[in-house]
C-alpha cells in the first residue's frame, strides 16, 4: 500500500502550469514545511520539505485559495521518478501525488501568516479563548429543542 498523510504549512504560493492539448489540467506544484515530531540533534525547528503535486480539480483549488503559509492536511502516494538534465546528469525525484487536500485550521488563526481560505460564512460567531463559542443571552427561545 502507498499511502501518505502529510500536515504542513506551504513555504510559497503553489506553482501552477496547464498541459497542452484540447483539454488543459492544471498542474499545481509546491511545499509543504512538515515539522518532525522528533529530532535527533534537539533542533528546536526541524522541519521535512515535501514535494507535492496536485492534478485536475485538485491543482485549481490549490491555485485559487492555498497561499505560502497555508496549514493544509494532505493525504497522496509517494512517486519516484528520475530524468536526465541538460548538463546529462540522471536527477532522481520523490513527490507526493495529491488525492486529497484540505485546511487545517481557520482562517482567523492563519491571518498572520497571509494565507487561506476556509469556506464558510462571513458572520460566523465568534470563539471565546476556551475554544467554544460564545452563546448570547435569551437565545434559549430561539431553540427549536429544549
Amino acid at each position: 500500500m502507498n499511502k501518505v498523510i502529510l500536515m504542513g504549512r506551504l513555504t510559497r504560493d503553489p506553482e501552477v502550469r496547464y498541459s497542452q492539448g484540447e483539454s488543459a489540467t492544471a498542474v499545481a506544484r509546491y511545499t509543504l514545511a512538515v515539522d518532525r515530531r522528533f529530532n535527533r540533534n534537539n533542533e528546536d525547528n526541524s522541519a521535512d520539505f515535501i514535494q507535492c503535486v496536485a492534478f485536475g480539480r485538485a491543482g485549481e483549488f490549490a491555485e485559487k485559495y492555498f497561499r505560502k503559509g497555508t496549514k493544509v492536511l494532505v493525504t497522496g502516494r509517494i512517486q519516484t521518478g528520475s530524468y536526465t538534465n541538460r548538463d546529462g546528469v540522471k536527477v532522481y525525484t520523490t513527490d507526493v501525488v495529491v488525492e486529497d487536500q484540505e485546511f487545517a485550521e481557520s482562517k482567523n488563526s492563519n491571518a498572520g501568516n497571509d494565507g487561506g481560505y476556509t469556506g464558510g460564512r462571513a458572520s460566523q460567531p465568534q470563539e471565546a479563548g476556551d475554544g467554544f463559542m460564545n452563546i448570547p443571552d435569551g437565545i434559549d427561545e430561539e431553540l427549536p429543542f429544549n
